[in-house]
């Protein structure tokens, strides 16, 4: 008997140590501050030369849907402890394989944001840089392909902009 409470107090005490931490840790990576509560994000505008009309929508709501599932943060409207704004800088289009009929054999599609993170708690932990991701595709035609392709981007886009912002990568 004495040996299963020895047992299961070894089993629970680190459980409890770690969550009796700082805080800042998270399972999904996440690093974030524990006085940083709340976050803003704003429109990202598409000034893009090629407009995809869905796109700016499609990645500042990526962008929130991500916070609110790896994150313990709120998103207000205005004045977070974090904000993000930015643009879509570039969205393209081109072959990057030509065959022996001249026709594109690989085509790849391409988005880059700049993205901009105020940390108002603690400015070192600011940053604004561009991200940039792409797909290829067999082929020249990617039309049909391209809600699906645009989709997975922009996953890794708001991947790679939470990871720099919250788990310092």
């Amino acid at each position: 008997m004495k040996s299963l409470r020895i047992q299961a107090l070894l089993l629970v005490l680190p459980l409890l140590l770690l969550s009796q931490s700082c805080g800042v840790y998270s399972f999904s990576g996440a690093s974030i501050p524990a006085n940083m509560k709340t976050i803003t994000v704003l429109f990202f505008e598409n000034s893009a030369p090629l407009v995809v009309p869905y796109l700016s929508q499609q990645f500042t709501e990526a962008l929130k849907e991500r916070i609110r599932n790896q994150s313990r943060l709120s998103i207000v409207r205005e004045n977070g402890d974090g904000i993000f704004e930015g643009r879509i800088t570039d969205y393209s289009i081109k072959p990057v394989a030509v065959g022996a009929s001249e026709r594109a054999e690989q085509t790849r599609l391409s988005i880059t944001v700049s993205v901009k993170f105020t940390n108002t708690l603690n400015n070192d932990l600011s940053f604004e840089q561009p991200f940039t991701r792409y797909r290829d595709v067999r082929g020249g035609n990617i039309t049909s392909q391209e809600a699906t392709l645009v989709r997975e981007i922009t996953n890794e886009l708001t991947e790679d902009v939470f990871n720099r912002a919250f788990a310092n990568w």
